[in-house]
């Protein structure tokens, strides 16, 4: 943005600070009437002919779109992926704890990729590791889609779920039973 003497045409299309039209005039003019009210002149839309210029507290409205910026910044929430990973011997006890975790994620927002990863072995049934994974998506159902379905990627059987619970099994679940109780 231009402001003040940057400003190089000769005639600009001036609104004053309570938002008023007050018309072209020639740049001298529109200069003097905001040096004469304490505030800049400030080419708002320099495409077009002639340009459009606000008198305005320049300083004061850099402060308060900072301002904005920075809230919108704040209110704002990346989603990131989080990982996690286990083999297809995994203990009972440890996979509780991997499934407390990615709830947690799933709660905070964040994607969840799971993935159970076989060795030597181990890549001979990977039944097992199905099972697994199938068991820990069941058990986070209720506040996750499955975003991707499972999938084996070399070694490893991968599957991505996204937060937020299935509104469709929600919303059928009361209907029928509202149903039942009205035949009832």
């Amino acid at each position: 943005m231009k402001v003040n003497r940057e400003i190089r045409a000769p005639k600009v299309r001036v609104i004053s600070h309570e938002g008023e039209q007050i018309g072209i005039i020639p740049l001298y003019e529109a200069l003097a009437m905001a040096e004469e009210q304490g505030l800049d002149l400030v080419e708002i839309v320099p495409g077009s002919v002639p340009p459009v210029c606000k008198v305005m507290n320049f300083g004061k409205f850099r402060y308060d779109q900072s301002k904005r910026e920075k809230e919108s910044k704040k209110a704002s929430h990346q989603i990131k992926v989080k990982e996690i990973k286990f083999k297809p011997t995994i203990d009972v006890h440890d996979l509780e704890t991997k499934t407390r975790h990615a709830r947690e994620f799933l709660i905070e927002g964040n994607k969840v990729k799971i993935s159970c990863e076989f060795r030597g072995r181990q890549f001979m049934h990977p039944e097992i590791g199905e099972k697994i994974v199938r068991e820990m998506c069941q058990a986070l159902e209720e506040v996750c889609v499955i975003e991707a379905p499972a999938k084996m990627l070399g070694r490893a059987l991968q599957v991505v779920l996204a937060p937020g619970a299935k509104k469709k099994k929600e919303g059928s679940k009361p209907s029928g039973a509202g149903e039942e109780s009205t035949q009832s």
